[in-house]
């Protein structure tokens, strides 16, 4: 296993998902539920899950601030699904909590509802790979990049999925719902390098 210490916040959501992800990487990722535990890793996953139930949690844990101070001091972060919208500096018809570091709208449940959840290939610009299984629920759309440093690395249907900004990656899909590891991969590569 990796030297790296990836944490996946632990408050809610698909937490047990991404660490299995880490571990096809080489990764022992753990789980991040305190500050002193957000002091100690190298790079942190904010999973999908409820978007405005995991920015309170945040403010109950006093993990907001620390969390917003890591990030903005270069700690690299991935967020999916809600960890994008917990990212974007603005939720378009929204003024939940949020961390607010990443230059992008976003648009909350812009694909439907859960019976609307819907599978599309995607595929990380400039690879020669095989298309991997892109698993939307409920999921939000990127609606504008604020910010001409953020940089679009998948699509679906015409609109930026994954995108990159510095040391903060987020996408409006779970990879971690699938057996490819190929963004957790990327992630990985983020923090060994950041």
């Amino acid at each position: 296993m990796s030297q790296l210490n990836i944490g996946v916040l632990g408050l809610q959501g698909d937490v047990a998902e991404h660490l299995a992800s880490l571990s096809r990487c080489g990764v022992a990722g753990c789980r991040v539920r305190r500050a002193g535990e957000l002091a100690e890793v190298d790079g942190l996953i904010i999973p999908g899950g409820e978007s405005s139930t995991i920015g309170m949690l945040l403010d109950r844990f006093g993990l907001m601030v620390p969390l917003r101070k890591r990030i903005r001091g270069g700690m690299p972060v991935y967020g999916t699904c809600a960890g994008l919208i917990l990212l974007a500096t603005e939720i378009e018809g929204s003024r939940q909590t949020r961390i607010g570091c990443m230059d992008v709208a976003v648009l909350r449940n812009a694909y439907g509802r859960q019976v609307d959840s819907f599978e599309a290939p995607l595929q990380f610009r400039d690879e020669d790979q095989p298309p991997m299984r892109g698993i939307f629920i409920r999921a939000p759309r990127i609606t504008r990049l604020l910010d001409p440093k953020v940089q679009v690395l998948m699509e679906a249907h015409g609109d930026p999925v994954l995108v990159r900004q510095g040391t903060m990656l987020a996408g409006s899909f779970h990879p971690e719902l699938t057996d490819d590891a190929r963004v957790h991969r990327y992630f990985v590569e983020m923090v060994r390098h950041g």
